[in-house]
């Protein structure tokens, strides 16, 4: 069902701009509510064609009221963010009730529309075909636009007050800090006493909800499920660790295939029920959390620590980084969990590659499917994924900090529905850097101050209102964007 309401919202948003011209204020509050109703109401159950007729009713109704609207159907012929079972804003897609796009077990597959570079293509002739102005090349899109306020990509990043700082893990480095999906107010962070804490931050005054206990040595990362009811952990202790997130009870524990340290996790995007881990004798390995045991032909060996993971929106292609330079990308078989070795970038000799981030869309001006990645190089870099084997071409860099600490990066959630491009990172000068990846010069878009160690992690909650930071001193600092 998350399909329909989806496609209402994207019609809705479609409209939005000839709601009460003169109050740019009630359009954006008014699609931000429909947007909650309309996810409340889906998690309902009810009859998919009545869903779909809803659909079809809502369009003539507003074309009624409105006017037609060219292009309706654009979403479906040319929305290039690929298929997820995602919620959040920047991964909303039209799912049809394909039943090819049911993999084994009934999980859903994502069903291919071609290359990547076929993909690049689409998206440049979306954008040049449509007429002056028109700067969002889909209608699910100017959903997250308008929820985005069409703010200035300044503006939107003026972030400068500190919401809260949470100081649990002090003394010890926390590597990671993550939002749950589609959430504004639930963050976890992990960190290197052994613990995950999961806080929330409303109503104020934050607090922190439950620490999840059970490592015996430093927690490395951590991801959230799709539905936000599960959270997998690795640990410099060898073992995996699967927690409900609703009571902070460990489900299972899995050891490591190798016996060695695990630094690394990520879930398969499209099948919760697989997650790829990184280990310290540079093996990544696919495993079956319903079963604990590692999926046949889910391995294979990098020439390093294997450092970083991401996949590509529909789970497809798998990249992985290492201690030694190196990013290799996988072909995942969505039936088997099979991976098949594809690529290999070597980035800098002997440099480690300590955060990947993958994205398929990034803005009107960078249409092409990229990857962020952070590699000790005192540089962040920029890659354009050009085919359909995770082949990369280097766009831009960033002059950042970072000869030595695991430092991380992100894609914005939001960014990809406005005029430029932002990314955000830590920095081993205590500093987070905003950058646009469309501006030729002088791509800082805001630096925030107020860390006593290196800046290792960052995150996003899902509308871009709260910024989550952590350094190696312990210390998580909650940002709050300027309200205007």
């Amino acid at each position: 069902m998350a399909a329909v309401w989806q496609q209402v919202l994207a019609v809705d948003a479609r409209y939005n701009a000839y709601r009460t011209p003169n109050f740019p204020q009630f359009r954006t509050q008014y699609i931000r509510r429909r947007s909650q109703l309309l996810r409340e109401n889906a998690k309902a159950g009810y009859d998919p064609l009545i869903r779909k007729q809803y659909v079809k009713l809502r369009w003539q109704l507003l074309a009624q009221r409105y006017g037609p609207l060219s292009d309706q159907n654009s979403f479906r012929a040319y929305s290039n963010s690929i298929r997820s079972s995602r919620t959040t804003l920047d991964r909303m897609e039209d799912f049809e009730e394909d039943p090819r796009a049911q993999g084994a077990r009934g999980h859903r597959r994502s069903v291919s529309r071609g290359s990547y570079q076929l993909q690049a293509q689409m998206n440049r002739a979306v954008y040049e075909e449509r007429p002056p102005g028109c700067v969002v090349p889909t209608s699910v899109a100017e959903a997250s636009r308008a929820m985005a306020g069409d703010t200035t990509l300044s503006e939107n990043y003026a972030f400068a007050g500190m919401h809260h700082i949470f100081d649990q893990h002090v003394d010890n480095a926390v590597p990671k800090v993550q939002f749950a999906n589609d959430d504004k107010h639930l963050l976890a962070c992990c960190s290197l006493d052994g613990t995950i804490s999961i806080c929330q931050l409303v109503p104020s005054p934050p607090i922190v909800l439950r620490v999840l206990k059970g490592h015996t040595r430093g927690v490395t990362d951590f991801a959230w499920s799709l539905s936000n009811d599960v959270i997998v952990s690795t640990s410099l202790d060898t073992t995996m660790r699967i927690w409900a997130t609703e009571d902070g009870k460990c489900i299972r524990e899995i050891a490591d295939p190798d016996g060695s340290e695990l630094l690394c996790c990520t879930f398969q995007p499209m099948n919760n029920n697989l997650t790829v881990v990184g280990n310290g004798k540079h093996n990544v390995h696919v495993m079956n959390i319903s079963t604990g045991k590692k999926v046949k032909g889910g391995s294979s060996k990098l020439t390093g620590r294997v450092l970083s993971l991401s996949f590509d929106s529909p789970g497809r292609i798998l990249w992985a980084g290492d201690n030694r330079g190196s990013i290799y990308s996988f072909l995942f078989d969505m039936a088997t969990g099979k991976l098949t070795k594809a690529k290999r970038l070597i980035v800098n000799e002997g440099s480690s590659i300590t955060s990947i981030s993958a994205r398929s869309w990034i803005s009107r001006e960078a249409r092409d499917p990229s990857l962020l990645v952070n590699a000790c190089i005192n540089k962040l870099l920029l890659y354009r994924v050009v085919d359909n084997e995770g082949t990369l071409q280097l766009k831009r860099t960033f002059q950042i900090q970072q000869s030595s600490h695991s430092i991380s990066s992100i894609f914005c959630p939001l960014m990809s529905f406005r005029q430029g491009a932002c990314i955000v990172t830590g920095s081993e000068d205590m500093c987070v850097y905003f950058f646009d990846v469309e501006r030729a010069t002088k791509a800082i878009v805001n630096k925030l101050q107020g860390h006593s160690g290196p800046v290792l992690g960052v995150g996003f909650n899902c509308d871009e209102s709260l910024l989550a930071s952590s350094d190696t001193t312990g210390m998580v600092i909650i940002w709050r964007r300027e309200q205007k």
